[in-house]
């Protein structure tokens, strides 16, 4: 990669490198993308990667961080390097090999399943390794050093106006709706949706289901028998797939919903959650990912068990006929997030963790 825009001749030694080695966007990329500039305002950081950044964010290619980390500024100097993809660690491991400074390596793990034994072993390589939320924290062979969950921009993420704005999202209808945000296939709980919602939609002809998210070209049997399946309860007209949405109309999109439910049969941290409580919209979430810890339920939110459909459709109709109730979750969902999951509190509290990592000898499982 050819030196950012904003530089001539490399890049000055780092505090902070940042892993960002996907191509494509992903959930990863978009806690990245949200806790950024918060920590860009609190410390030197580069970002090991363009993708997906806006041209003022600092990035930089491989071969540019080794000479910055093998200057003579480097010597005796400690760099945070936080990866949060195997590669990324990998990349960790092989700069800590070329460089002069002293490179301690950070790994959040947020997958919620058993990891391999590759994975394991890049695990206790790293000078510290911190979780997202207690389920994937259980996932792990070793107490994480902490547990760190992921936070939104509150001011992006911010409930309607008073006045409902009509313009908001202009492609939809003054119609109430039910969301679901997020690439759509079945681990997302789509179909779950679908099999709660058409009876309901069927005695409540003014609400309907808009799907938001991408539909790649193996889903689509996968959305066809969805379709299929509204249309045999007479509903069809009340399903609307939109397809994947520009990052930017994310917030239009979460303030139009009357309803959001995030259904995943597992998740890793999952911000939709967050996304739309912030954006004072009433939730209904699986026991999936880290919205067990950030929901409780029937104060700021409903949980239910991932993949019930008569489960689901309990917590909708409870929603759909109480509009009280939709209002009582939604104001107490913003204040949860206002409270205890905004990116100032995530990233404070990384630049705290990173600032520790680097002044100490952190635990390493392989000494």
């Amino acid at each position: 990669m050819d030196a950012p825009p904003h530089t001539n001749s490399g890049i000055a030694l780092p505090e902070i490198v940042l892993g960002n080695s996907n191509r494509r966007f992903s959930g990863i990329t978009s806690t990245l993308l949200q806790v950024l500039p918060r920590q860009l305002s609190l410390m030197k950081i580069v970002v090991l990667g363009a993708h997906h950044l806006p041209q003022s964010a600092p990035y930089v290619g491989f071969f540019q961080l080794v000479k910055a980390l093998r200057s003579r500024d480097a010597v005796d100097k400690t760099v945070v390097f936080h990866a949060r993809r195997n590669n990324e660690m990998i990349q960790a491991l092989v700069l800590k090999r070329l460089v002069r400074c002293q490179l301690k390596i950070l790994f959040t793990s947020t997958a919620q399943r058993y990891h391999t034994g590759f994975t394991l072993w890049l695990m206790h390589q790293m000078d510290s390794v911190i979780s997202t939320c207690s389920a994937a924290a259980a996932y792990l062979p070793m107490q994480p050093d902490l547990l760190i969950p992921h936070g939104v921009d509150a001011e992006r993420y911010r409930p309607p106006p008073i006045i409902d704005d009509s313009a908001d999202y202009e492609t939809l209808s003054h119609r109430k709706h039910i969301g679901i945000f997020g690439r759509v296939r079945a681990q997302k709980g789509v179909d779950t949706l679908i099999a709660a919602a058409l009876p309901l939609l069927k005695v409540h002809p003014d609400w309907d289901i808009v799907v938001v998210g991408e539909i790649t070209p193996d889903q689509r049997d996968f959305v066809s028998k969805l379709k299929a399946q509204a249309a045999a309860s007479g509903v069809l007209a009340q399903v609307t797939f939109i397809g994947k949405q520009s990052f930017d109309s994310l917030p239009a999109l979460f303030r139009a919903m009357t309803i959001v439910t995030a259904l995943s049969r597992n998740e890793g941290f999952g911000l939709t959650v967050l996304e739309a409580m912030s954006s004072g919209r009433p939730v209904i979430a699986s026991r999936a990912g880290a919205w067990p810890d950030v929901i409780d339920s029937g104060v700021d939110g409903l949980l239910v068990e991932p993949g019930v459909a008569a489960e689901t459709r309990d917590a909708l109709a409870r929603l759909i006929e109480n509009e009280p109730l939709r209002e009582q979750l939604s104001q107490a969902a913003r204040q949860k997030i206002v409270d205890h999951y905004t990116v100032e509190r995530e990233a404070e509290r990384l630049i705290s963790h990173y600032q520790t990592l680097a002044s100490t000898r952190m635990y390493n499982p392989s000494t």
